[in-house]
């Protein structure tokens, strides 16, 4: 594929080299990468359109070093995923949902939310940015499996990450680092006992270092948070979020007595076990609602899948925890 405008592909598993002057061809890359999306050069006489992504697909993430070589400007929907941009050269303009235009240059990375319409005003044709999308459900779960509590607010980060210096910068440079020893194709990066702690790390690298309302129970642990029969239950629960469980069932699982589950459950994670159960539930109906196309599936039959008999209680809980009915959802994913 050496003609001006093929694609030209090579890599390892999870992860992609890709080099085109085709503008559709970019764009179509970037979809199956990252998110459907238009594009557009701008001002195509001052550089030539060269584009040069390379990619890692790392369980919930997808790490990339990409670059365009003209000005271009593009247009998403919601993201569906939290998505960092730090570029290491040149500029991206931004805005989402109905806020303003922000900035990110290699002294302040932007993190975007997965709700809200998405604009890239501007990605300078010098611009070399290290492109980063997390998934919402994965970066949640590690946040209530750090903090050992049900997060029942959304997880709303601030925009802005200096990426200068401390936490900001380190993670950006560990992000790296994994995405080129993927890339060489040969490293530890790509094996499995390796890649899911660093998976992990990396999702914990980066609730460290943005800024969110559970940031400074992070980085100033206090004494364990939760008990072992407390994650044994909830450990159950999030492996098999299907299970008929019973508070009796998950208190034998857990070594205890239904009372005294049911008392460390609202000491240390804030509900009981069952509304616990609902909520781990209320995350997969969401996470299927978010990623099915509207002519495949139906909000009733996804809910009845996850344990919701009543359609009413159901929706009633769902617009309360994400802000928005299940239909809505649905029409907005696939």
């Amino acid at each position: 594929m050496g003609a001006v405008g093929a694609a030209e592909r090579a890599g390892t598993v999870g992860a992609n080299s890709f080099r085109t002057a085709d503008v559709d061809e970019a764009r179509e890359e970037l979809d199956a990468r990252y998110y459907a999306n238009r594009m557009t050069v701008v001002d195509r006489d001052r550089r030539p359109f060269a584009a040069r992504f390379d990619t890692v697909a790392l369980g919930p993430l997808v790490i990339g070093d990409l670059s365009c070589g003209a000005d271009v400007r593009m247009s998403f929907g919601e993201l569906g995923a939290y998505h960092l941009n730090a570029p290491l050269s040149g500029t991206m303009e931004m805005r989402q949902g109905g806020g303003g235009r922000i900035v990110a240059t290699p002294d302040e990375a932007l993190l975007l939310d997965p709700t809200g319409d998405t604009f890239l005003d501007r990605w300078s044709g010098d611009c070399r940015t290290l492109s980063v999308k997390v998934g919402a459900a994965e970066l949640r779960d590690r946040l209530e499996r750090l903090t050992g509590r049900a997060v029942r607010a959304p997880l709303a980060f601030e925009p802005r990450l200096d990426i200068t210096r401390g936490p900001g910068l380190s993670w950006v440079r560990f992000a790296r680092q994994v995405a080129a020893e993927a890339l060489a194709g040969d490293g530890l990066a790509t094996h499995d006992l390796v890649a899911r702690p660093l998976q992990e790390a990396l999702l914990n690298g980066l609730l460290l270092a943005a800024e969110h309302p559970w940031r400074e129970d992070l980085a100033h642990p206090g004494e364990p948070r939760r008990p072992a029969p407390v994650k044994r239950a909830m450990d159950a629960v999030r492996e098999h979020p299907e299970h008929p469980f019973t508070t009796t069932e998950l208190a034998a699982l857990s070594r205890v007595s239904v009372r005294r589950l049911q008392e460390s459950f609202r000491e240390y994670v804030g509900m009981s076990p069952m509304a616990y159960v609902r909520e781990v539930r209320l995350d997969r109906v969401h996470e299927e609602l978010r990623r099915a196309a509207p002519d495949e599936a139906a909000v009733s039959e996804v809910a009845w899948r996850w344990g919701f008999a009543h359609q009413g209680r159901f929706a009633a809980r769902y617009r309360e925890k994400f802000g928005e009915s299940p239909s809505r959802t649905l029409r907005a994913g696939g």
